[in-house]
């Protein structure tokens, strides 16, 4: 799991209402009722409005999945397909089936299988291109609707402060209230701002990030399965993947062993 997301969100709100504290400001003064009304309740309800309820349904499903989500492991994929990419050299593609059973990776694992029921490659490479293709559009869709609350949520913040002014102006009569009740019309811009840079987008880079990384191995595993099937070098599978990944983004695989090894073994 990582942990980066919750622990950013956490210092952000730490920050806020530490600078409060810092400030000689009593935190529970910002929690208003109606502010939170606008601000919280109108952003959805924009945010409902501006998509399907398909749309609503899955994104709010994804964030769970954006914060515990594990980041991908690109080296052990390349260890995997190197060590399969061995075996397929010197057995056949047919004597992966029982690996291709116990791999966790279910992407890994269908195009394995649709390599060893003998898929033409360029329909292999087709079909997972695919895939890939509608998980990120799918991930994109889901990043958008965060992206567009975080930009609903300013605009109704001050919508709840223009309100909350009205209100102001309409009791002018009695100065000693119009201090504190222009304190409270601000509070709505406040949680506009708060929840749009501190909840929503977050969430919505979150998840965009996460596709990118998933996607990306995604391509490596692809790339890994169409050398396999050609009966690639298992050491210039590795080399290859390994390319395709920016520094420091995995472990070296492990080596397989060479023609030479093998003919001696």
């Amino acid at each position: 799991m990582d942990l980066a997301g919750i622990i950013g969100i956490v210092l952000a709100l730490v920050g806020i209402f530490g600078a409060q504290l810092v400030e000689g400001g009593d935190p529970a003064s910002i929690i208003e009722p109606g502010p939170l009304l606008v601000v919280w309740l109108g952003t959805i309800g924009a945010g409902i409005a501006g998509h399907t309820m398909a749309d609503t349904k899955n994104a709010y499903a994804r964030i769970p999945k954006a914060f515990s989500a594990k980041a991908p492991d690109p080296g052990a994929t390349i260890d995997t397909l190197v060590t399969l990419a061995d075996r397929a050299r010197r057995e056949g593609l047919l004597a992966l089936e029982d690996a291709a059973r116990d791999i966790e990776d279910e992407f890994l694992k269908s195009g394995l299988q649709a390599a060893i029921d003998g898929t033409d490659p360029e329909d292999l490479r087709m079909i997972l291109e695919d895939r890939i293709s509608t998980k990120r559009t799918t991930d994109r869709v889901h990043s958008k609707y965060f992206n567009d609350l975080g930009g609903y949520a300013p605009t109704l913040g001050i919508i709840g402060t223009v309100i909350a002014l009205v209100h102001v102006l309409e009791n002018l009569t009695d100065p000693t209230q119009v201090g504190p009740m222009i304190a409270i019309a601000f509070v709505a811009t406040l949680w506009g701002l708060l929840s749009a840079n501190v909840v929503w987008l977050p969430i919505g880079a979150r998840i965009r990030r996460i596709s990118d990384q998933e996607c990306a191995q995604m391509e490596v595993t692809l790339e890994g399965l169409i050398a396999l099937q050609s009966g690639a070098n298992p050491r210039l599978v590795g080399e290859r993947l390994r390319s395709m990944l920016p520094p420091g983004s995995g472990k070296p695989a492990k080596a397989a062993k060479s023609d030479s090894q093998e003919k001696a073994a």
